[in-house]
């Protein structure tokens, strides 16, 4: 794994996060920034864990001549569904605003 493998995973991340926001059902009480930075961190996360667990399925797909792995992408919006959950659990058990309950 190089660097510039994790720079990609960040930039795809902001993405996986809009695409974990949108698998969810219903509202979420977070943020875009939030969700983008979760689904940065998952992407990172998840493709920590895919190198680290050799989780490679060896079918790709190439973005403007990058080649992504389909099974490292299924890991990395995973972990984003899971992070952006998390996340709306959190800011509904902490929020102030109980009229809209």
């Amino acid at each position: 794994m190089q660097a510039q493998d994790y720079v990609v995973a960040i930039i795809f991340g902001a993405l996986i996060g809009v695409v974990a926001r949108l698998l969810l059902p219903g509202r979420q009480r977070i943020g875009v920034i939030l969700t983008v930075l979760i689904g940065m961190g998952a992407a990172v996360a998840g493709t920590w864990a895919a190198d680290r667990w050799d989780w490679h399925s060896g079918h790709l797909f190439e973005v403007t001549g990058r080649s992504f792995d389909w099974l490292v992408v299924a890991v990395q919006v995973g972990i984003a569904i899971i992070g952006v959950a998390v996340a709306a659990m959190l800011a509904r058990a902490f929020s102030t605003d109980r009229d809209n309950d």
